[in-house]
């Protein structure tokens, strides 16, 4: 019988089925601030599973999960730096480290190569830096690209919101326009310069995954970046579920 993966991340909370040797076809998504009793009950009625891995960077919608998956006396594991992730850790407070920073560094092994960056575009946009050893060896979070974007309009009485989507030019030809080119096009400045920086202090050539809400946008203008892997971070929680649950 496979795991239930789940994914609780600040924006939306991903599920996922997987067995020892892939995912699954079944997903399902609970806007993060939607988890309750009654929401896992109406997603998860018919589902069969065996046991439950998470990895959480909400406490309170944490909560929330291990007290239902308990009440149904489901075996369960949250996913933290103690957990067995296939490589080694080299950050001086393990425990600091997001539990979906550990769940995509535990999904670059099999998925793809070492050493490695992988770029999470989320609410925050975090970098993680996964050495030759390998290890996890530290990296960098930044401001989402929502969350720049959205500072603007919430700040300024004369700016709207606006979509994020790739401008027809560098120079703005209305408000939303030139907004879109300083959200998109700036933020992909942002991107290159911190990889630019990391990769000149990490030894060999790394190979550089992007995933997350806005991955697919932002990649699209990078040359640095590899691929897009939307399921790393599910993979990665799959790869630990088959070490703690076999």
């Amino acid at each position: 019988m496979p795991w239930l993966l789940i994914d609780n991340s600040n924006t939306r909370t991903k599920f996922a089925l997987g067995n020892s040797g892939k995912l699954l076809d079944w997903r399902g998504v609970i806007p993060t601030p939607e988890i309750s009793a009654g929401s896992l009950e109406y997603l998860l009625r018919d589902l069969q599973y065996s046991a439950v891995a998470i990895c959480s960077v909400v406490p309170k919608k944490a909560s929330v999960l291990a007290t239902w998956f308990k009440e149904r006396h489901q075996p369960i594991h949250f996913l933290d730096h103690q957990s067995p992730l296939g490589m080694g850790i080299d950050y001086p407070n393990p425990a600091q480290i997001g539990a979906d920073r550990l769940a995509n560094a535990a999904g670059v092994l099999s998925r793809h190569r070492v050493p490695a960056i992988i770029i999470d575009f989320g609410t925050a946009v975090t970098f993680d830096v996964i050495s030759a050893a390998p290890a996890y060896c530290g990296g960098v979070i930044a401001p989402g690209l929502g969350a720049m974007s959205g500072y603007l309009s919430r700040k300024t009485a004369l700016l709207p919101e606006i979509e994020l989507i790739e401008p027809p030019s560098a120079i703005g030809k209305s408000t939303e326009h030139a907004m879109q080119v300083g959200a998109v096009i700036g933020y992909r400045g942002l991107v290159k310069e911190i990889l630019q920086q990391i990769s000149s202090e990490l030894p060999g050539q790394p190979a550089i995954i992007a995933t997350g809400g806005d991955a697919a946008l932002i990649a699209r203008g990078i040359q640095q970046i590899d691929c897009v892997d939307p399921d790393i971070t599910l993979d990665g929680l799959r790869q630990v579920a088959a070490r703690v649950f076999a």
